[in-house]
C-alpha cells in the first residue's frame, strides 16, 4: 500500500514538472529565435523542422557533458560551493 502511495505521488509530481520543463525549453527556443531576428542572423533552426528539436538537443548536450574535477581539490567544497551560494542568493 505504501508503495502505491509513493508511486502515485511521484506520478503527480512528474505531471507538473515535465510540462513545466518542456515549456521553459520552448520559451528558450522562442527567445533565441527572436534574438536571432533582432540581430539579423539565423536562429537555432538547423535541428529538426524549424528548430523544434533544439530544446531536446540542448537537454541531451546538458546531460552528456563530462564533469571536470580538478586534481588535488577538496571534492566536498568543490561540489558544495555553488550549492551554498545558490541557497544564499
Amino acid at each position: 500500500k505504501m508503495f502505491v502511495v509513493i508511486v502515485h505521488l511521484l506520478l503527480k509530481i512528474l505531471m507538473v514538472v515535465v510540462p513545466l520543463l518542456i515549456t521553459v525549453a520552448y520559451l528558450t527556443l522562442a527567445e533565441r529565435k527572436v534574438l536571432g531576428y533582432m540581430q539579423a542572423r539565423k536562429g537555432p533552426n538547423v535541428v529538426g523542422i524549424a528548430g523544434l528539436a533544439q530544446p531536446f538537443a540542448d537537454g541531451i548536450k546538458l546531460f552528456t557533458k563530462e564533469m571536470v574535477i580538478p586534481h588535488q581539490t577538496n571534492l566536498f567544497i568543490y561540489i558544495m560551493a555553488p550549492v551554498i551560494s545558490f541557497a544564499l542568493a
